[in-house]
């Protein structure tokens, strides 16, 4: 007697099949078998390999970022999209007056947008121009001091200190919306 999902079933139902389509029968199937495995090994890995080098070009290279917050304005408005480059920073490229995408010091799952002020060794004034008494700091080594362009409304390097380098992700060097705005504005038409 045999059982259902036993040795002898499944060795009465290869041979029923043997018998009855032959040994091409299992051949196509180990073929299409092959087939099947072997493009879905080829697919998962393509799909690691282009994980991989994504993730390199966007941690190396560059990337696209959109911008929130009032604290780059009038450069930068609430939501632009801008492109950042990453090779600066490797390369210790960043200068005064770039435009850089940092983490937060005081929040480091956020990112920030800010102008770099101040390199390693600068001076910076740290008080308000209305302030009786001026006060400076130096930007120690390994550091770089941020400000929004919007003093009014930026929390930057006069809350939280000088920024360390290692924390900048990269820098600003193409505004994408502000094409974007152009050629808009270029294709209305204009009333009669």
């Amino acid at each position: 007697m045999f059982f259902p999902g036993s040795l002898a079933t499944t060795l009465k139902i290869e041979c029923i099949v043997e018998q009855t389509y032959g040994p091409w029968w299992q051949s196509l199937h180990r073929t299409m078998l092959r087939g099947i495995l072997g493009k879905t090994f080829r697919l998962v890995g393509y799909t690691i390999q282009y994980a991989c080098i994504a993730h390199c070009a966007f941690e190396y290279v560059g990337g696209v970022v959109m911008c929130s917050g009032p604290s780059m304005e009038p450069t930068i408005q609430n939501s632009d999209i801008v492109c950042a480059e990453n090779l600066s920073r490797h390369f210790y490229g960043i200068q005064r007056g770039d435009i850089v995408i940092a983490k937060s010091p005081s929040d480091p799952k956020s990112n920030i947008c800010k102008r770099v002020i101040g390199l390693e060794g600068d001076k910076i004034l740290t008080s308000r121009p209305s302030d009786f008494f001026k006060s400076h700091n130096y930007v120690p080594t390994g550091h770089v001091w941020l400000e929004g362009d919007n003093l009014q409304n930026s929390t930057d390097s006069r809350y939280y200190g000088p920024v360390p380098y290692g924390l900048i992700r990269g820098r600003i060097f193409f505004k994408v919306s502000q094409v974007i705005l152009k050629s808009s504005k270029a294709n209305q038409t204009r009333p009669r």
